[in-house]
């Protein structure tokens, strides 16, 4: 299946490695490169690529929104802390250099994005609607981009025009969550209204991609209508869910009627691959990928998690591997075409997501004791797939057991797929879900200000008069 292959182009290594380390920058700074066509293409491939990066879904993304939460434990450290370690266990240095290689990641792609948005006009030759069209795309990843952002770190600096300057960043402080979801929302608006339904190259953003993010953007804030009205529109699209969860994951499932938003990797191309395979094999398991690289044991099941799947879900298989004891998260085990270097993707966004997402916001915005209505019936679509019996409104009898039925449902249909920290942020429960967990990697206790994570201390230093820690850290 063709994909879009996302390469890290050469002018990007060039010349201010230095100020990438310290400042969202990316080496695009150069007044005349921006001229023509395959120009800005480059600049559009660049901003994809910062999203396969080692800061964002490539790596870090893992640990900052699963190993953070019960469903992960960190075993790829023979001792607790460390760079990983300190995700698992809650006591993150501002100076852990994750944090700062994910916020600088997240910014040059920001930084791509703006250069896209802010000069595609002008660009002579390209016709109006592919001009649009690359013009969501950039709209859609920099709303991607600050989604994560502000739901890591809270407030940071909101950054809409291509820095020309290292140094105009200096300049720039953080700006209040609300301001930057009101913005997410605007782009996603905008990127809606420019991206087609579908694109000629897999892997590329797209109307459904825009709509099922804004989706989830108006449910973390618990704008229950907006959320309802954006993503039912996704049924005339021509999603649904395949007919087994075994066929969702995968390099030979890839990019499937149920996928919305995929990262792509292609393993054996030079560096287009992901690491994720060697990552979450567990340490000295090397027969599941084949003796290719080394297993690394991040990002492992608790025990906790693989005991609380009914005995008859089919998901838990699919899911959950064992090896000599050890368990590892089998979406993302394929065998490596090299050392770090396997297809599988990493999805972002998929129908079952937007089906969980739309029974909860429905009942939200007011029970029904319906069996047959809207709520129920997405709920049990998910639960039939997975081998399960329907839920009935004498088993959720009123609004409370019913959201506990939809969140118990995302934990087991969505995990390690990057949603079950941010879900339990969102839904008010990380503080008592997480003081209760099995906590396998060590004690540990968890408190409101750990709903975000510290600043990175590099970006503190830069910028010390408008960048401040949050708070308890």
């Amino acid at each position: 299946m063709k994909k879009i292959l996302i390469i890290m182009l050469s002018i990007m290594a060039m010349g201010c490695e230095k100020e990438l380390d310290i400042a969202p920058q990316s080496s695009f700074t150069t007044e005349n490169f921006y001229r023509n066509q395959n120009d800005i293409e480059q600049v559009v491939t660049s901003a994809y690529a910062f999203l396969q990066s080692e800061g964002q879904y490539g790596e870090n993304f893992h640990f900052f929104m699963e190993v953070r939460a019960d469903n992960s434990v960190e075993t790829g450290l023979t001792t607790r802390g460390g760079s990983f370690g300190e995700f698992e266990v809650f006591n993150i240095n501002p100076s852990n250099s994750v944090l700062n290689e994910t916020w600088t990641d997240c910014y040059k792609g920001i930084q791509s994005c703006n250069i896209v948005i802010n000069r595609i006009d002008a660009i002579p030759g390209m016709s109006q609607n592919l001009k649009d069209v690359r013009k969501g795309e950039a709209l859609f990843i920099r709303a991607l981009t600050y989604f994560n952002l502000v739901r890591i770190w809270g407030d940071v600096p909101l950054v809409l025009k291509e820095t020309v300057n290292p140094f105009d960043y200096f300049d720039i402080g953080k700006t209040a969550a609300a301001t930057i979801y009101a913005q997410i929302e605007t782009d996603l608006q905008t990127a809606a209204n420019f991206l087609p339904i579908a694109q000629s190259q897999v892997g590329r953003a797209t109307k459904g991609a825009a709509q099922a993010l804004l989706g989830k953007v108006y449910l973390t804030q618990n704008k229950y209508g907006p959320c309802i009205t954006t993503l039912r529109a996704l049924n005339g699209y021509g999603y649904e869910i395949v007919g087994s969860y075994a066929q969702v994951f995968g390099p030979q499932f890839e990019n499937s009627k149920e996928s919305i938003f995929e990262i792509q990797f292609t393993g054996g191309i030079g560096g287009e691959g992901t690491a994720l395979t060697n990552l979450f094999t567990p340490l000295g398991a090397n027969s599941i990928v084949n003796n290719i690289g080394t297993p690394s044991g991040h990002n492992s099941p608790t025990k906790e998690l693989r005991d609380a799947y009914a005995a008859n879900d089919l998901r838990k298989a699919v899911t959950i591997g064992e090896v000599n004891g050890k368990l590892y998260p089998k979406k993302y085990i394929t065998e490596p075409k090299g050392p770090n270097d396997s297809d599988v993707n990493v999805v972002v966004l998929r129908y079952a997501d937007v089906l969980l997402m739309l029974a909860e916001a429905l009942n939200e915005q007011g029970y029904s004791a319906d069996a047959n209505g809207e709520a129920f019936k997405l709920i049990n679509q998910i639960r039939n797939r997975a081998g399960l019996s329907n839920y009935t409104p004498a088993m959720l009898p009123n609004q409370s057991s019913f959201r506990d039925a939809v969140a118990k449902e995302r934990r087991f249909e969505l995990a390690f797929e990057n949603h079950r920290w941010f879900d339990l942020v969102r839904t008010g429960k990380f503080v008592s879900v997480m003081n209760s967990s099995s906590q396998e990697a060590g004690p540990f206790t968890v408190s409101q200000n750990n709903a975000v994570y510290p600043i990175p201390l590099a970006q503190i230093d830069i910028n010390p008069t408008k960048i401040k820690q949050n708070e308890g850290y």
